[in-house]
This record gives C-alpha cells, structure tokens and sequence, in this order.
C-alpha cells in the first residue's frame, strides 16, 4: 500500500552505526525523522545497523572471543593447572552465537528507534534534489517520492574487489563470507594486511587454520606507529599467521577444490596452493546510485562524497556523514560522532569534531589501539618530542593474567617543551580500553605530567598509561631507571 506520510523535517538514509545514532539524536531534538535503509542479515531478513553490525567489528569481536577460548584450552590453559582432555570445536556453534549477538543488538536498534518514534522504511533510496528522495519499498508495488527539510547521507561502504581475485562466494571470499565459514579451512590465504585483513586472520589462525597474509605493502602497518607495528608483526608472526610483506597478487583460480595464486616479491614470482582466500583489500563508499545524475551531488574520483568541514554537501540541506566522506577513516565511532555532529548543527549548535583525537582501534589479540600522530609523522616534520615506552610485561595485572607479550608495550609522545600529548599507542591485552584515558586527556589538551599526577587503581591494565607517562622523564615505578 502506499505511505502516507511524505514530509519530514530529516530523513536519514542508511541504518549504519552512522545512520541509526544520526537518526535517534534528530528524534531527541524534536525533529520528525524517517530513516530509509535497504540492509539485510545472511539469512535474507532486513536488518538494521548496516555492515559494522552484520559484517564487521562487531562479528569479528564475537568469533575472536570464542577463538581466544579455544586457544586458550589448547594452547595455554595448562599453566593455571587446569587440564583438559578431548577439546573440540564446533564451528557452526561459534558462528551462531556471533548471529544471535547480533540479532539482539539489531532487536535493540529497532525498540530504539519506535521508543523515539523515527519511522524506519525498509527500501531503497535515490536523492532526487536537495528536498527530495526517492523510495523504492519492498512493501510498495510502485515507487514514491519523501520530501524533508534535511537529507542526512549515511550509506556506508563495502569491500573492494580486486579483478586478479574474482569473488565467487565459496572459494575465494569477501570479509563477510570470512565471518560465516561452516567450517575451519586447513589452511587459509588473505590479501590484505590491513585492519580486516589482520582481524580475519587472527581468528582463523586460533581456530587451527595454517593462515598466510599477503600485503602488497613492504611496511607492516604502515599507518601504525613503527614501535607498534613492529611489535605486531613479531607477535602475530609468533602466533603462527605466515606474513608475507611487498606481496602482490597476480592471479587467483579455483581449480579441484583449491585456490591457486601467483604472487610477486622481490624474490620473484611464487605460487601458492589454500582451501580458502579472503580478499581483504578494502572498502569502497556505497555511491553506486545514490543520487540521480540531475541532483548534481558532487563526488570526488574515488566515489566519496565531497563535504566541507560541517560535513555539508554541495547541496543546501543535504549531508554526508561516515564512511562516504573522507574527513576521516572509515570508523564506526567517527561515523556516530558525525551523525551527532550533524544533528545538532541542524539545530544551530555550533559544536566541532576533534579529528585528532580520533581513537583507532584493531581487535586482534592482543589489541592495538591509538590516538594521535605517530613518532616517524612528528621527526618528519621536526617537532621537537620526547617519547616514553612502558612494556606490559612490567605491569603486575598483566603478569597475573598471562597476558604480557615481550613485545607489548604503552608508548606516549609529548611535545619537548609544553609537555603536551601529541600520540598514545599502544599493544596488547585492553588496549582499546586504557585508550580512552589518552582520548580524554588529549581533548582537553593534557601534559603528560597530567597523567603521571593522576592516580590509577593498582593492581590494573591502566597503570601502564600511568607509568609510560613516567618514563617520559625516567620516573617509571616498575622499570630500572
């Protein structure tokens, strides 16, 4: 039947992590608010919370979890005295626990959003002009057109293919057939040593696949801080994952049952035979038929929307927010901060995004999470600094939990003379959580001696902050001077 309602004061188009917040925070201002999306679980339902949910951390972080606890029983669980014999594994248990995490949480978006009376329309949607949009509903036989007063952009974005690594869905797979195996491949190929790349790659690898990561890069990480990322390599090549820098994919082909690459390094060309290959080389902005060419939005040669700083369209009224823009990396936590960002700018509160201190996070094990610029950015641009290392192994929490690597650490840089914090990064166990002490304390534009004055509980993975911001001035407790 056709809807009836056609004017709101914000319609919202995309139910992501960017969409679904953007969309409650308009509501709680008193605007009227619709929020179209198209998005669907593996089993064909529609679905809210767009790929982050579906498709991406919040899927990984569940099958790491239950790959950690394997691991653990073979691997480590002798050393607290605990034995255990005849340790099995079901794999498709592990991956419909992850399915039911997140059809709870998509359950709570959807008593959200009838709790704040935003009507959600399960379609597609094409920007028709700077008022306009139109809705192409699997409820409705024949399309309709919604008008609002502000357009909130919010689709999202996609893995990228590669042409020498055709997706055919069994054999050679994307980052969200890697999260629903029904099985643990013998052994497991990834091109792309990136976030996703090296998330997938963690959690087969404790589940028992041989895994092989293939960056075409020769830097590990590159984005990474160099301390960092060279303690990441060392750990993860230590847990068994096969990495295999400056490799580039040539080919891949299925052939009886398995997957055929030819890669190039400075070694030459070598040629690799797995069960299975995730093609793990990035993401791309959902733009594909966004906007009809009349509405004129403006997207640069990439496919991401062109945005100012209040990430404003070129169209009067009409936003982009999250992983279409590229103010900042695609992020689920940016996405949301730009939907709020958003909402309230249509209100005429004039609040900003702080973009450095913009926390990035990689849910591996252990984790790797930081805030800020790098070492090798600040040297590169003659900042004068002056860096402090705490390892985790000198940390008592840690150690009582087994969960110091040699090579974890808390690494802080301040500047040399104001003493003010200009990057937090960090490896190992709760990284993501002793992070947002940094983030706090870099939004209110902290001194390093502001960490070391303040007080953390002892015993606690927090204390390594604590200390690191000690040995800027070789003042750490639990390290010789």
């Amino acid at each position: 039947m056709p809807h009836t309602q056609t004017h709101y004061d914000v319609i919202v188009v995309g139910a992501g992590p960017a969409g679904y917040i953007s969309a409650i925070r308009c509501a709680q201002l008193g605007f009227k608010t619709v929020c179209i999306d198209n998005g669907h679980n593996k089993k064909g339902q529609r679905s809210l919370g767009g790929a982050h949910l579906n498709a991406g951390c919040i899927a990984s972080i569940a099958l790491l979890e239950s790959s950690k606890i394997y691991y653990l029983l073979t691997h480590a669980i002798n050393e607290h005295g605990i034995f255990a014999d005849n340790i099995s594994l079901d794999i498709g248990q592990a991956v419909a626990r992850k399915d039911q995490i997140i059809e709870t949480f998509e359950g709570k978006i959807t008593d959200l959003f009838i709790h704040h009376g935003i009507e959600y329309i399960h379609a597609k949607a094409k920007l028709l002009n700077a008022r306009q949009v139109e809705v192409i509903s699997h409820d409705c036989p024949a399309p309709f057109v919604l008008e609002g007063k502000h357009i909130i952009l919010a689709t999202g974005s996609s893995p990228t293919g590669l042409a020498c690594a055709p997706i055919d869905g069994e054999f050679i797979i994307d980052t969200a057939i890697a999260l629903n195996l029904n099985a643990v491949p013998d052994t497991l190929a990834i091109i792309g040593g990136g976030v996703m790349g090296l998330e997938l790659g963690g959690i087969w690898n404790r589940f028992g696949a041989k895994t092989i990561l293939l960056e075409a890069q020769d830097r590990f990480l590159s984005l990474a801080d160099h301390d960092i990322a060279r303690a990441a390599y060392q750990i993860y090549s230590d847990q068994g994952i096969d990495i295999r820098l400056g490799a580039r994919v040539i080919s891949a082909k299925v052939h009886n049952n398995k997957v055929t690459l030819r890669y190039q390094d400075q070694h030459g060309t070598h040629s690799l035979s797995v069960d299975k290959l995730i093609v793990a080389s990035g993401r791309k902005p959902n733009t594909e038929n966004l906007a009809a060419p009349e509405a004129n939005l403006l997207l640069d040669e990439n496919g991401f929307v062109h945005v100012d700083e209040n990430c404003r369209t070129n169209l009067p009224g009409v936003y982009a927010i999250g992983d279409l823009t590229v103010l900042g990396p695609m992020l689920a936590h940016k996405g949301i901060e730009e939907g709020l960002f958003v909402a309230e700018q249509i209100t005429g509160m004039h609040n900003l995004i702080n973009y450095d201190a913009l926390p990035s996070v990689i849910y591996t094990d252990p984790e790797i999470a930081w805030v800020g610029q790098t070492e090798q950015a600040l040297r590169a641009i003659g900042e004068p600094i002056k860096v402090g290392i705490f390892p985790l192994t000198a940390n008592l929490r840690a150690q009582a939990e087994g969960q110091q690597h040699t090579e974890s650490m808390v690494k802080i840089i301040a500047h040399a003379e104001t003493d003010t914090i200009l990057g937090v990064h960090i490896m190992g166990t709760h990284a993501s959580e002793i992070l947002a002490e940094a983030v706090l304390a870099m939004e209110f534009s902290a001194s390093s001696e502001d960490l070391a004055q303040t007080i953390h509980a002892h015993p606690t993975f927090s204390e390594t902050l604590h200390e690191a911001a000690l040995a800027l001035k070789n003042r750490a407790l639990h390290l010789p001077l």
